[in-house]
């Protein structure tokens, strides 16, 4: 499950390099074992101790292994959150291939409910994370380097409109698909929020917007409601991503 190709971008800018499928070339199944083992370890360390409270040297230690070793596979923090980025976003992009054919409503609701299906078993690693996820100026959910994992995620809720059989016309479908990810975004928020018994709230709210789910499809069809959606989509891609950085819309699911 672990990808073993989230690398650091090798000229200092923070964009990862580009990763292609597969264990990296030169690498042998040992080092790929070390890396996968050094990684849970962080990510254990992460959930139980916090992120700025975990060091380098307390993963190389608890793995029982030299920093040098350590250094070797992941040479930052960072490095291993932009991993677990990769990882949860490659297993969400497989998982969304299963999107059912039909409304746009439906497919959403699938996009959304796996997306929380896929992070469930790391929710004590991302709670851990928050801080990163929210304001991470490097590991952010938001910082160009972790744009290979957004584009993941968004291309998918993008097609859950797109690719539905009511697909809005006149090029609105793409701007709905993104608004329709950041109510992903804003589930997921309250997920890691939620402190009642194993997340009940989080379980109503998905209940709640798939009840509203057709009342607003009806609604999308005004005119008057697709303006103000593509109006916020733009709002939204300034402030997450810059007017020079909008996200992509070509759907990975093609691929």
């Amino acid at each position: 499950m672990f990808t073993k190709n989230a690398r650091e971008p090798q000229d200092g800018s923070s964009r990862p390099a580009p990763r292609g499928r597969g264990r990296p070339r030169g690498a042998t199944a040992k080092s790929a074992e070390t890396r996968e083992a050094l990684y849970r370890v962080a990510v254990g360390l992460f959930a139980s101790q916090g992120y700025e409270q975990t060091t380098l040297r307390a993963i190389a230690d608890r793995a029982g292994v030299s920093p040098g070793l350590l250094y070797r596979y992941f040479p930052s923090k960072r490095a291993v959150v932009l991993a677990l980025y990769d990882e949860l976003s490659a297993e969400f992009q497989e998982r969304a291939r299963a999107m059912p054919r039909g409304r746009w409503r439906d497919r959403f609701a699938f996009a959304l409910e796996t997306s929380l299906e896929v992070l469930g078993p790391h929710r004590g690693t991302l709670v851990a994370l928050v801080p990163v996820l929210v304001g991470g100026a490097d590991a952010g959910l938001f910082a160009p380097a972790t744009a290979f994992s957004r584009e993941r995620v968004q291309s998918a809720f993008v097609e859950a409109v797109t690719g539905a059989g009511d697909a809005p016309r006149g090029g609105g479908a793409a701007a709905l698909g993104r608004a329709l990810d950041l109510v992903h975004l804003a589930v997921l928020l309250l997920w890691l929020l939620d402190r009642s018994e194993g997340q009940r709230a989080t379980a109503r709210l998905v209940a709640v917007v798939r009840r509203a789910l057709p009342a607003f499809a009806l609604a999308y069809r005004m005119r008057v409601l697709r303006d103000l959606v593509r109006d916020l989509d733009e709002v939204a891609r300034q402030a997450f991503y810059g007017r020079a950085a909008r996200p992509s819309t070509r759907s990975p699911l093609k691929n």
